[in-house]
């Protein structure tokens, strides 16, 4: 999914970047810019970032920042659409993978997924894919954890037997943010997880699931 389509999925998508850089000088400033803001939310958390941490980060003007972003709220609006840009398009090849013989494997090497972008991805533990800013989406938007749960649930319905609807999306879409909420917890104070949150990630998706559609079986 296109950055720009994706970003029209998200609360605030149309007004992310003041430019829509279209050189390829331009692509690369904007990705120092969000590798930058990336940079500062992974050493100070995402409450103190400031359109100046970005520009001195990235070695620019405080002119180069605002010709791309009109403050800085756009800043983490656009990193949180990174994010998840990032994050869906490793989900889609774990998704595309053959070789989970169950529905639980699938959802399974999702949460590994998601545990790797919180260990690795720097500034992701703060942000994750936006839901925790402030500003608040209204009723009719996604969040990023409904826009992950689509993607699961398509998958879940072509190989599983899953029927693709509202409620299963729910019930992804609630695995999900239960599975973001613990892996924050683990990634609060260990910049390498707490092995005993993680492991009690899995669990508690898998009780939660289960508890809807009975024990796994391969598709």
């Amino acid at each position: 999914m296109p950055l720009r389509d994706l970003a029209e999925a998200l609360p605030g998508g149309s007004a992310l970047l003041r430019n829509e850089p279209v050189q390829a000088r331009s692509t690369a400033r904007l990705t120092g810019l969000l590798d930058a803001a990336a940079a500062v939310i992974a050493e100070s958390g995402y409450e103190r970032l400031t359109t100046a941490m970005v520009a001195e980060r990235a070695g620019a003007s405080i002119g180069t920042v605002y010709r791309y972003f009109p403050d800085r709220i756009a800043v983490l609006q656009s990193l949180s659409v990174r994010y998840l840009h990032q994050f869906t398009t490793t989900i889609n090849a774990t998704l595309a993978n053959q070789r989970h013989k169950t529905w639980w494997d699938t959802v399974d090497a999702v949460i590994t997924d998601l545990v790797s972008a919180f260990a690795h991805t720097p500034g992701f533990r703060s942000m994750r894919f936006g839901d925790v800013l402030d500003v608040r989406p209204v009723e009719k938007d996604r969040t990023g954890s409904s826009v992950v749960a689509e993607l699961i649930s398509s998958t879940l319905a072509s190989r599983y037997g899953f029927t693709d609807n509202k409620e299963l999306r729910f019930r992804l879409e609630v695995a999900i943010t239960m599975a973001d909420g613990l892996l924050a917890r683990a990634y609060a104070f260990n910049p390498k997880g707490e092995s005993k949150f993680v492991s009690e990630t899995r669990a508690v998706v898998r009780a939660y699931l289960v508890g809807h559609y009975g024990d796994p079986k391969a598709g």
